[in-house]
């Protein structure tokens, strides 16, 4: 074995942390990334605390950002994301992280990626364009600048995160099919699938900015507010969510076999929605019924989300607007395109611009705010195999 040091960036990205690498600083051949990220994060660890690496064995603190100058017209930067596994061997780059996309922005104008409008600039607002080439969609990020550097200090407060930062705006350009290429896989709002030791069920499965599957808690014999901790303990649960989302992921054509989607963890995500009422939140605080849309719990990669990836926000905004979904059904009629989501950190709201023309239901953009922070800057030192150069 020998050791690499990889110059990169620790970041939080709304309410996820991980690593970000200059594609640059980077193996050439792409096999290698793996055992790199792996090696870097503390992967995999059969203890599930990657306490010999940079995660935190959370899926939403084990992630890989690698971003480049871009060669599109319409993109400034393009932006890889790789989910890291923590007890396997193994990183997914299937979907894209919405939280780490808030860093993406920061990160290339503070790291002076080529040909970035705005990085040499002293105060002032910047928008860096980004390419994800997981999802092969754009997001635009507009931030403050200070200094020639992204503004980091502000009092934009976001459930899940302690104290203030400055807002990062994402708008997710033409978000629909980002894992299938079409908005309703299906054709349909609604579907009832066949799920081996679950038995028949109502899924709403939708596709923007990331695949997801939608059921009503109370079909699971939820209530619709249990906490994250309570649902990791509930195996028998867990493991019917995970059936049907494998069994919405054949059903949307992500994975033709049962093996293909199990390998294929971060899509599609499964949640849970219910009506809005009152719930209990993470820090002891409850959110009122009054202050929300919907309400709403997601797995992500095997494990009870503590807060909401952004990703699947986004595409639970979307299904809100499409009528007789699951999601429509549970958040009734909700005015305007914001929504304000219901979740285990408190209330996110979600702008989402839905309509049905003579093609079909179609997203033209959605967006939110989130803060991003650098916290460490400089080198990762990860173990490798010989095989693997330094770089």
């Amino acid at each position: 074995m020998t050791r690499l040091r990889i110059p990169a960036v620790y970041m939080r990205g709304g309410t996820s942390k991980g690593l970000l690498f200059h594609e640059r600083d980077l193996p050439e051949d792409r096999a290698e990334w793996d055992a790199l990220f792996l090696a870097a994060l503390g992967s995999p660890d059969p203890h599930g605390r990657q306490l010999d690496g940079m995660g935190g064995g959370l899926s939403s603190l084990s992630k890989a950002c690698v971003v480049a100058p871009s060669n599109r017209d319409d993109a400034d930067v393009d932006y890889t994301f790789g989910q890291v596994l923590i007890r396997e061997a193994r990183v997914d780059y299937s979907g894209n992280c919405g939280n780490m996309s808030s860093a993406i922005g920061p990160f290339a104008v503070d790291e002076r990626v080529a040909g970035l409008p705005g990085a040499e600039a002293g105060d002032g607002e910047a928008t860096v364009r980004i390419y994800n080439t997981n999802t092969r969609k754009i997001i635009n990020s507009t931030f403050a600048g200070e200094g020639g550097r992204a503004a980091e200090d502000g009092d934009l407060e976001i459930p899940g995160v302690a104290g203030g930062g400055a807002p990062i705006r994402l708008d997710f350009v033409d978000p629909g099919g980002a894992t299938t290429g079409k908005l309703l896989p299906t054709g349909n709002p609604l579907d009832i699938l066949d799920v081996p030791g679950v038995g028949r069920i109502e899924v709403s499965m939708v596709d923007a900015a990331n695949a997801c599957a939608f059921v009503d808690a109370s079909v699971l014999g939820l209530s619709g507010i249990e906490m994250p901790e309570e649902l990791e303990a509930d195996a028998r649960l867990m493991e019917h969510l995970g059936a049907i989302r494998l069994a919405a992921s054949m059903a949307m054509g992500i994975g033709s076999t049962i093996e293909e989607a199990r390998a294929k963890s971060i899509v599609p995500c499964i949640g849970f929605v219910s009506r809005a009422q009152d719930s209990p939140t993470l820090s002891g605080a409850r959110t009122a019924a009054g202050s929300v849309d919907l309400t709403v719990r997601m797995i992500s990669n095997g494990q009870p989300h503590r807060a909401l990836p952004l990703t699947a926000s986004l595409c639970t905004a979307v299904a809100a607007g499409i009528e007789g979904t699951a999601v429509a059904r549970a958040a009734g009629t909700v005015t305007g395109e914001r929504i304000r989501l219901g979740m285990p950190s408190g209330v996110l709201t979600v702008g989402a611009e839905v309509a049905r023309g003579a093609g079909g239901w179609h997203a033209a953009h959605g967006s939110f705010y989130r803060t991003a922070r650098r916290l460490f800057e400089g080198s990762v030192c990860v173990r490798s195999p010989r095989s693997m150069r330094a770089v």
